[in-house]
């Protein structure tokens, strides 16, 4: 397909697939004319880039993991295949996100309990 189907298929923007291209994270193929040319697999791929780069992680990031995904959250390798500097970078990724969680859950904890004060339910 080309990247205009692409792009309707996904949401994504041509200019963002390019950019996907660009950081290594998209491998199209290039006809005689110079289009890119996607497979169907790419629908699947560009989502899960999608769902990376909206976890907070970077295009780096993602372009590091990426060869060890083959569909959503299924590791392909070995554990021990993983080369340190990625699961180090991975580590801190979720170090960053349990962080957020956190202060998400108090500051959920502290709105409920100020609803519950000003908003008494009638019993």
């Amino acid at each position: 397909m080309r990247i205009g189907e692409l792009s309707h298929r996904t949401g994504v923007p041509p200019r963002l697939l390019r950019y996907y291209e660009e950081q290594r994270l998209l491998h199209p193929e290039r006809g005689g004319n110079g289009y890119r040319s996607y497979p169907e697999s790419a629908v699947a791929q560009v989502q899960q880039i999608r769902g990376l780069l909206d976890s907070g992680l970077t295009t780096g990031m993602i372009h590091a993991i990426l060869p060890y995904l083959c569909g959503t959250g299924r590791l392909v390798p070995a554990p021990d295949s993983v080369p340190a500097e990625t699961a180090a970078l991975l580590q801190g990724h979720i170090d960053r996100i349990q962080a957020r969680i956190d202060c998400l859950a108090r500051n959920r904890d502290r709105l409920t309990a100020y609803l519950a004060a000003v908003r008494p339910e009638a019993g």
